[in-house]
């Protein structure tokens, strides 16, 4: 995909992180957006669907970014930073993969520990777990927590990338920029 002497990541590599933030920004716009739609209202539960669905995306997204992530050289930082900012980067994108990877499992499994159907794009998954509302109810309260430290950490990444380009001035952001 890359070779080891590129300056910027693979195509691939670079549509699909744009693709799952636009992707990221939907899920959690239709789940807030939710809020300002009555209870059981025909919007509200378009809302839900919608959320459920484009979650799901980002699980099956991320699975093929991961692969296309380890078939790919990843393109050196120059300047290269100190060891310091490369360990706490290689732990934001771990946190943000796992982000990705868990969230579409736990709402899979908080839908149907709830009873509720699997929806995506007019198929219906099977069930992960049997119908317990007292796991239903810690899977929420999960699901919701990671979730909202999800917005903490997207923009961690999103102001790291700031500071790379405009304090540090090298090329981590422009790495990763679908034009040159």
């Amino acid at each position: 995909m890359t070779n080891q002497n590129s300056q910027r990541f693979a195509p691939l590599l670079i549509g699909l992180h744009w693709v799952m933030l636009l992707l990221l920004a939907a899920v959690y716009a239709a789940m807030e957006l939710r809020g300002i739609f009555p209870k059981d209202s025909v919007p509200r539960e378009a809302m839900k669907t919608w959320h459920y669905m484009l979650g799901l995306s980002v699980g099956v997204l991320v699975c093929i970014r991961l692969v296309a992530r380890l078939v790919s050289a990843t393109p050196v930082i120059q300047p290269l930073p100190p060891k310091w900012q490369q360990l706490l980067g290689q732990l934001v994108h771990v946190a943000l993969y796992a982000l990705m990877i868990a969230m579409p499992l736990l709402g899979w499994a908080l839908l149907s520990a709830e009873g509720e159907s699997i929806p995506l794009f007019g198929l219906e998954l099977p069930a992960l777990v049997q119908e317990n509302e007292s796991l239903a109810d810690q899977l929420k309260q999960v699901h919701e927590f990671i979730g909202t430290a999800g917005y903490f950490l997207i923009g961690l990444h999103a102001l790291a990338a700031l500071f790379h380009h405009y304090i540090q001035r090298d090329n981590t952001l422009q790495r990763m920029l679908p034009f040159k």
